[in-house]
């Protein structure tokens, strides 16, 4: 079939990775939940950070591929990018937990004594904590996979190269990345004794590696075949995943099922999205990254003043429990405005006035 014209704007994808977020937020709080049991959909939830692997590579690949096959593409430019997207919010909330576990020191509270593990934190600020470099899961632990994502960031062309050459190749692309996944799910558990899903500050460069290889296969597959109503495929794969994941399906089947709602909701056109390319969808998409960076930070500060306010255990009760989860992304929405959005517009801002500058001084007029 002849490549389709891909939407400039996904709003579909955008409002997924909210929902990505609060799949791996319920897994993350629901431990503080006085229930005494966890729902198997739930226990799943840190394979909400697997979809936002896979769709890193697919976003990725619809914004840069096309300029890298076409040698338009500036390396330094796109990690100048990348670092002005994830980096300011990293160090924002690493330095916030740390605020937090001094005050907690301070007050003769106990505390995790890796959080405060200076040992792991000049990895943490150069972003390589999940490369095998931190000694402990210290800071803000989820910014793990950020440091996983820089990994992905830097190797970006090498995933480029091959997605290029198999562009007219999708489905051989798509079959190739899947089979790659479940071998090295297969492979590393064997070896390691540990699922790769589970590898966070050990191992957890790695685990980005099947799932980003995915997300470019699968944009070659969206550029290349339209699906029939992709409304009611997105709907079917949904439901399988939650079914799967109730029935504690293995990850290398729910995986690539993720990568199939994401391909089916990237052919939804945004006319006919509905609530997913809606405003307030819309919106809660772009504060997903906050979402999940101040998970920790949250937890720390309403979960153990929760308890404390009401009396309670270590555990608290439901409506304790929801008013401290349902804050989250009202927590998550002041990040956003405060540290996110501006840090990165200005880094972005700058990166601009330094190229305008350098055209300028090369190619601006000369003075006789």
């Amino acid at each position: 079939m002849s490549q389709l014209e891909a939407p400039a704007d996904l709003r579909p994808l955008t409002a997924l990775r909210f929902g990505a977020a609060i799949w791996v937020a319920l897994f993350a709080f629901w431990p503080d939940l006085d229930v005494g049991f966890m729902p198997n959909l739930v226990a799943k939830g840190y394979l909400g950070v697997e979809l936002f692997f896979v769709l890193s590579g697919f976003i990725l690949c619809h914004v840069y591929l096309a300029a890298h096959g076409e040698k338009r593409f500036s390396y330094g430019s796109f990690l100048w990018a990348r670092i002005a997207r994830v980096y300011p919010l990293h160090i924002a909330t690493l330095i916030g937990v740390g605020a937090l576990a001094f005050g907690a020191v301070a007050a003769g509270l106990s505390i995790n004594g890796n959080i405060l593990s200076w040992a792991a934190l000049p990895a943490n600020l150069l972003m390589v904590h999940a490369w095998g470099f931190a000694p402990v899961a210290g800071w803000n632990h989820p910014s793990w996979s950020i440091s996983a994502e820089w990994f992905a960031y830097l190797c970006f062309p090498a995933f480029a190269f091959v997605a290029w050459r198999l562009r007219e190749r999708p489905i051989a692309a798509v079959i190739g990345a899947v089979a790659f996944l479940v071998a090295l799910y297969f492979v590393f558990q064997m070896l390691a004794g540990f699922p790769l899903t589970e590898a966070t500050i050990l191992w957890g460069a790695l685990r980005i590696v099947p799932c980003f290889a995915l997300g470019c296969a699968l944009y070659l597959m969206h550029r290349k075949i339209r699906l029939p109503r992709p409304g009611w495929i997105a709907a079917g794969v949904a439901a399988a995943i939650a079914v799967a994941g109730s029935l504690q399906a293995p990850d290398a089947l729910i995986v690539p099922l993720c990568g199939a709602l994401i391909v089916a909701l990237a052919s939804l056109p945004n006319a006919r999205a509905g609530w997913l390319a809606s405003k307030p969808a819309v919106y809660l998409g772009e504060i997903s990254y906050s979402v999940y960076m101040v998970v920790v930070p949250w937890k720390l500060l309403a979960v153990n003043a929760a308890s404390k306010l009401t009396g309670g255990g270590e555990k608290l009760q439901l409506f304790v429990w929801l008013a401290v989860f349902l804050t989250l992304p009202l927590v998550a929405a002041v990040s956003y405005h405060l540290v996110e959005f501006p840090a990165r517009r200005a880094l972005r801002d700058l990166a601009k006035r330094r190229a305008e500058r350098a055209k300028a001084r090369t190619g601006g007029p000369q003075l006789a």
